[in-house]
C-alpha cells in the first residue's frame, strides 16, 4: 500500500462511520418515563444527597470507580513532538480504547491547552472529583516529572504518567528474566542507558529499586555521556551522572552487561555489541526503528538476549502489558495512589507469568508449538489471556499491603472470576486469529476479485501479511479497481475466460474430466466449466496452485457449494459437510452450528456436526463447552426434534466423554449459567460458560445467528466450512470487508492446520 493510501485509510478509519474511537453509552434502562425520572429529576436527588453526606458514596452511585481520565497537553506526542492539545486527541482516544478492550476501564480523554506546569496541575486537580484515576500522557520532560509528583501528592486517587512508568514496568520484568537466564545479578551488572527523557529516568529508577547500583550505571543524552562535571544538568539527569571519564556510547558499551535504548535508531553498531560482556542483554526500544536492527544484533552475538518495541520480533516491550491492568487493580481496591510497591508487584507478576505454561491459544496465535521461558520469551505476549487475572490482583494486594487501599478485597477467587468476566466483550479472538495467520501466510484465491469489497479485503490481507492473494475475475475491471483504491502491489491476476489461460484451463479440465467422466461429464463440458471462476478456483486449490479459496460474496450459497463438493469433496474420515458461525457477543465468543448446510440432520449427523465444531473451536485456541439446543429441557418433550438431540447427547457422552457437552437445553438455560446451576445442577454444563451451540436443524441455527448478528451488531466470522478436504470457505452474500478479511484469516489458519496434518 502506498504512503498516500495508508494516510487515506488512517483518516477514513478515524472519521467514519462515526468520528473518533470512543463514545459514552447508557448503563441503565431509559425506555419509560419512570426510568427517566429515576435517571434524572426527581430520582437523581437521592444519590446526590447521599454523596453530599459521604463523598465516598460517589463510588457506589456513579461511574467514578471505573472511570479514568487520560490527560495530555500534547507536548510530547508519540514520535510527533509538541503538536498541541487538539492534535493529541486521536492518541488519547486510542489510549482510552486500549483501557477498555484490555481491562474494561471507561475513559474520558481530556486535552489541556496549556504548557504552564502550575496551570496544568490546577486544571487536573479541579476536575479530579469526576474520576477514579488519572493517566497522564505525552507530556514533555522535565515538566512531566513535576506534574506527576505534585498530582500524586495532592490528589487521593491513582495518578500515573504512563510514558514514564509503563515502559519501566514492562522492561523491568524483562530485565529480571533476562538476568536470570544469563545467570547475572542485578546489583553486579553494568548498565548503559541511551536516552535521558521521562521513560529512561523512570526505567533506571525502577531498576535501582530492584537492586541496580548507581555506580554501575552510565546514562547518555544527545550530547553524550552524562558526567558529574557537565554544566546545566537538570536534577533528573544529575541523579544519574557518572564520575567515569568517558564521553561516548562506544566507550560506555565496553564490558557492559546491559544496554537500555530509549533514544533513536541505528546508534549502536556491531563493534559496540562485540565489546560488551558475555551474554549481553540489549533492549533496543526506540520506535519504530530500534537502536540496532534485531537481525543485525542476533547475527553479531549468538549469546545476546534482545528485546525491542516492535511486534514483529520476540520480546516486545509493549506498554499495553502494564497500564490497563495496573489501573484495574488500583481502581478495584480504591487505591489512593499508584506507589512503588504496586509498580514492583506488577513487574514481578509479569516476570512470573513468563515462566509458567503458556495457554494454547497464545501458542496458536504466534504459531509456536510451545512457548517456554527462554531468550526469545522473557516477557508475556500482549494477547495472553492470563494478564487480566494475574496482574490486577498482584497490584491490588500490593496496594492493600502498603496501606493505600480503601476497599480491600476479601474473596480473591471471586475477584479473579469477575476480572475474567469483564473481558467477555473483547474481540481478542479476532486479533489472535489474524496474528496466527500472519505467522505463516498462505496463497488464497479470491474468486470474485472484480468486486470492490473483495478487492479491498485482498488489499488488506496483502498489506497486513495475512495472506498472499490471487485475484480471479475480469482483468481489466480488477486493474481499474486497483487504481481506484491505490492497491499497487504486484499480485497475480487471473481471468479464467481469457485466452492466455487456455493451457492451464485445459490441464484443469482434463483432470476434472477424468474424475467425473463416469458421472455424466464430457471433456467438452469440463472445458466449459473451467471458464467459471468457482470451478477454476477449486481446481487451483486441488492442484496445489493455491492453498485456500474464498468465494460467495456475490452468489448464493448453494451455487458456490456445489462445485466445491464436486471438485474438492470431504476430508478423509468425514461423513458430513457442515458450517459453523462465530459471533463476538457481550458474553464472549459464541459458535453456532450448523448454520448453512444441513437442513434437517438426524441424530448421527448432529453428533458428527458437534465433533467437527469442537475441532474448529479448538483451532481458535478455546476449550469447547457445548450446549445442544432444543425447545425442551432434558426430556421434557418426546417430539422427534428434541429426541434426536437427546440421542446425540447420549452417544457423545458414551463415546466421547472428554467433550464438555450436554442437552437438550433451551437457549436461555444454555446461555445463563446461574439458571442452569439452580435448575439443572446435575448437568455437565452447570458451572461452565457455554461457548458453542448446536441446533437441531438449519432453520433454527440460521435464524438465531442472523437475529443475534443484527440485533447486537456483533462482529462475526463465518460460515466456516467443516469437513472439506481442502481449505475452502464461502462468504455470506454481500459480506463486509472486515468479514472477508476475517474469513481469509480462517482460510489461512485452516491451511496451516491441514499442512501440519498432511491432509
Amino acid at each position: 500500500m502506498s504512503k498516500q493510501s495508508k494516510r487515506r485509510e488512517a483518516l477514513i478509519y478515524h472519521a467514519k462511520p462515526t468520528p473518533g474511537k470512543i463514545k459514552v453509552v447508557p448503563t441503565k434502562k431509559y425506555a419509560t418515563q419512570r426510568d427517566l425520572s429515576l435517571a434524572y429529576s426527581p430520582g437523581v436527588a437521592e444519590p446526590c444527597l447521599e454523596i453530599e453526606k459521604d463523598k465516598a458514596l460517589a463510588y457506589k452511585y456513579t461511574t467514578k470507580g471505573n472511570l479514568v481520565a487520560v490527560i495530555s497537553n500534547g507536548t510530547a506526542v508519540l514520535g510527533l513532538g509538541n503538536i498541541g492539545p487538539e492534535a493529541s486527541k486521536p492518541v488519547m482516544e486510542g489510549k482510552g480504547l486500549l483501557f477498555k478492550i484490555f481491562a474494561d476501564i471507561d475513559v474520558f480523554d481530556i486535552e489541556v491547552d496549556t504548557e504552564n506546569v502550575e496551570e496544568f496541575i490546577q486544571t487536573v486537580k479541579m476536575i479530579a472529583p469526576t474520576f477514579g484515576g488519572i493517566n497522564l500522557e505525552d507530556i514533555k520532560a522535565p515538566e512531566a516529572f513535576e506534574i506527576e509528583c505534585r498530582l500524586k501528592d495532592e490528589l487521593d486517587i491513582p495518578v500515573m504518567h504512563d510514558d514514564q512508568h509503563g515502559t519501566a514496568i514492562i522492561s523491568a520484568a524483562a530485565l529480571l528474566n533476562a538476568l536470570e537466564l544469563s545467570e547475572k545479578k542485578i546489583d553486579k551488572v553494568k548498565i548503559v542507558v541511551s536516552g535521558a527523557g521521562a521513560a529512561a529516568i523512570s526505567c533506571t529508577r525502577l531498576y535501582q529499586s530492584f537492586g541496580a547500583k548507581a555506580e554501575n550505571i552510565v546514562m547518555l543524552d544527545s550530547k553524550g555521556v552524562i558526567r558529574k562535571d557537565r554544566d546545566n544538568l537538570t536534577s533528573q539527569k544529575a541523579e544519574f551522572a557518572t564520575s567515569r571519564k568517558i564521553d561516548t556510547l562506544d566507550e560506555a558499551m565496553k564490558d557492559a552487561d546491559v544496554f537500555i535504548g530509549l533514544s533513536t535508531s541505528d546508534i549502536v553498531n556491531p563493534a559496540m555489541l562485540k565489546s560488551m560482556a558475555k551474554n549481553p542483554i540489549v533492549f533496543a526500544m526506540a520506535n519504530p526503528d530500534p537502536e540496532i536492527p534485531y537481525k543485525l544484533a542476533i547475527d553479531t552475538r549468538n549469546d545476546i538476549i534482545m528485546a525491542t518495541g516492535r511486534s514483529d520480533h520476540p520480546n516486545q516491550v509493549n506498554n499495553v502489558l502494564g497500564f490497563p491492568f495496573i489501573f484495574r487493580g488500583a481502581l478495584d481496591v480504591r487505591a489512593t495512589k499508584i506507589n512503588e510497591e504496586m509498580k514492583k508487584a506488577a513487574v514481578i507478576a509479569l516476570a512470573n507469568i513468563t515462566k509458567e505454561a503458556v495457554p494454547e491459544e497464545v501458542n496458536l496465535a504466534y504459531n509456536e508449538k510451545r512457548l517456554t521461558f527462554s531468550k526469545e520469551y522473557i516477557i508475556p505476549k500482549p494477547f495472553d489471556p492470563r494478564l487480566i487475572a494475574v496482574v490486577p490482583p498482584a497490584v491490588a494486594k500490593a496496594a492493600m499491603d502498603s496501606g493505600v487501599a480503601k476497599e480491600p478485597i476479601t474473596d480473591w477467587e471471586k475477584y479473579e472470576d469477575e476480572l475474567l468476566e469483564r473481558m467477555g466483550s473483547d474481540n481478542k479472538i479476532v486479533r489472535l486469529l489474524l496474528n496466527r495467520a500472519k505467522t505463516n501466510p498462505k496463497r488464497v484465491v479470491f474468486a470474485e476479485a472484480d468486486q470492490l469489497r473483495v478487492l479491498k479485503a485482498a488489499q488488506i490481507v496483502h498489506d497486513e501479511g495475512i495472506a498472499k492473494p490471487i485475484l480471479l475475475g475480469r482483468k481489466d475491471t480488477i486493474e481499474k479497481l486497483k487504481k481506484e483504491i491505490d492497491f499497487d502491489a504486484d499480485v497475480p491476476i487471473i481471468d479464467p475466460k481469457a485466452d492466455e489461460e487456455e493451457s492451464r484451463k485445459n490441464k484443469y479440465a482434463e483432470v476434472y474430466w477424468k474424475q467425473r467422466k463416469r458421472r455424466g461429464i464430457t471433456r467438452i463440458a469440463a472445458q466449459k466449466l473451467m471458464r467459471e471462476r468457482n470451478y477454476y478456483a477449486a481446481m487451483m486449490v486441488n492442484e496445489g496452485d493455491a492453498d485456500a479459496l474464498i468465494s460467495g460474496y456475490s452468489r448464493s450459497y448453494p451455487t458456490v457449494v456445489k462445485p466445491m463438493m464436486e471438485l474438492i469433496g470431504m476430508a478423509k474420515g468425514a461423513s458430513r459437510i457442515a458450517a459453523t458461525n462465530l459471533l463476538m457477543t457481550d458474553k464472549g465468543p459464541l459458535f453456532l452450528s450448523d448454520t448453512a448446510i444441513n437442513v434437517n440432520p438426524d441424530s448421527e449427523d448432529i453428533t458428527n456436526i458437534t465433533r467437527m465444531t469442537a475441532k474448529v473451536v479448538k483451532m481458535f485456541g478455546l476449550e469447547p463447552v457445548i450446549a445442544m439446543i432444543s425447545y425442551s429441557n432434558f426430556g421434557s418433550s418426546t417430539n422427534i426434534s428434541a429426541s434426536k438431540i437427546r440421542e446425540s447427547v447420549a452417544h457423545l457422552h458414551e463415546n466421547f466423554p472428554e467433550l464438555i457437552v450436554d442437552g437438550e437445553l433451551q437457549t436461555d438455560f444454555a446461555l445463563n449459567k446461574e439458571m442452569r446451576q439452580e435448575t439443572f445442577p446435575f448437568s455437565k454444563l452447570s458451572d461452565k460458560k457455554v461457548n458453542t451451540l448446536i441446533f437441531p436443524n438449519l432453520d433454527s441455527a440460521n435464524i438465531t445467528y442472523k437475529l443475534l448478528k443484527e440485533l447486537n451488531k456483533a462482529d462475526s466470522i463465518g460460515p466456516i466450512m467443516m469437513g472439506m478436504r481442502k481449505p475452502v470457505h464461502i462468504l455470506q452474500l454481500d459480506a463486509s470487508v472486515d468479514e472477508i478479511v476475517n474469513m481469509t484469516a480462517v482460510a489461512v489458519v485452516d491451511a496451516q492446520e491441514k499442512e501440519k496434518r498432511n491432509l
